[in-house]
């Protein structure tokens, strides 16, 4: 998983305007925001803005991609011509909604100026509003609305006025976290109680089954560029972004049969698989002797549908 070319040359031309040790500071302090789950760090703009593209806007498009590919996938030909991207940043969840949903009018909301100047180079067509969601009083209904790694920093997120705002859909998406988790759980909760329909990553709408101390979450594999790698000193070419999200509808959806929410674990003529039902949640193993049952086991991934 990987950028569009052209975001990732621009984002590479705005970081060959600065010192690299600069932007390793800038990283190192966006990366520290992000896991204790803080708003962003106090540091000059240009170089917040640079680091942030470089190192957390590809991780937030790879999760992003993840899960409206398996949104669109359930929702079928429901017809998405208009996106809302709540705390936009640089409108990494818009671009992937845009693999998706290709001609989607868009419009970006977040507060920070800069990033949102960042995001016009590459989506010129989109709607761009400087604001603070929490003190609009209405918000322009639109056919899908998404928050991406948003929802956290929020504090009281306005649930009501955001789902109002969705006509056919609203995907929450947070870091793959308890924290992060505990924020969708919530939202989950409450709009499910307001009338919605899960689309996924629940096979239904009841009480979510995972209790504390463990948490649900999944993980999208996103090639590192160079700049990446150099910015975190990484060895690995690649890195996997832990996310949790919702997704819901305002219609019935026919979701998943059951979820695997965690890695498949495999033995010699032996697969073992962790998978959220309708029931609750539930261990399977299936044998090299259960035939077709065993080829689909192997083929099943974190994330995705069970068997």
């Amino acid at each position: 998983m990987q950028l569009p070319r052209h975001v990732r040359e621009a984002i590479e031309e705005r970081a060959g305007e600065m010192s690299l040790a600069a932007l390793r500071m800038a990283a190192s302090a966006l990366s520290e925001a992000y896991r204790a789950g803080a708003g962003a760090p106090r540091i000059e703009a240009a170089e917040r803005t640079a680091a942030y593209l470089a190192t957390r806007m590809p991780a937030t498009y790879a999760a992003a991609r993840a899960v409206l590919g398996e949104t669109h996938r359930l929702l079928g030909d429901r017809q998405i011509s208009s996106v809302l991207d709540i705390g936009a940043g640089a409108g990494a969840a818009s671009l992937a909604a845009l693999e998706e949903y290709s001609g989607a009018a868009v419009t970006l909301v977040d507060r920070d100026r800069a990033l949102l100047e960042a995001a016009r180079q590459w989506l010129p067509e989109a709607r761009v509003l400087v604001e603070d969601v929490q003190r609009a009083a209405t918000l322009e209904p639109h056919d899908l609305v998404i928050l991406a790694y948003s929802a956290g920093e929020m504090g009281r997120l306005p649930l009501a006025r955001l789902w109002q705002a969705a006509k056919v859909a609203l995907i929450l998406i947070e870091p793959g976290t308890p924290r992060g988790f505990a924020v969708v759980r919530a939202a989950r909760s409450e709009l499910l109680a307001a009338g919605a329909h899960m689309i996924a990553p629940c096979p239904a709408g009841g009480p979510c089954p995972v209790v504390d101390p463990d948490w649900c979450h999944f993980a999208a594999r996103l090639e590192r560029s160079s700049l990446h790698r150099r910015l975190k000193d990484a060895g690995l070419g690649y890195e996997d972004e832990k996310y949790s999200y919702v997704a819901l509808a305002r219609e019935p959806v026919a979701p998943a049969v059951s979820r695997v929410v965690r890695r498949p674990r495999q033995h010699s003529g032996l697969i073992e698989l962790d998978l959220c039902t309708p029931g609750g949640l539930t261990a399977i193993r299936v044998s090299r002797r259960d035939g077709e049952r065993f080829r689909a086991a192997r083929r099943a991934e974190w994330g995705a549908p069970g068997i």
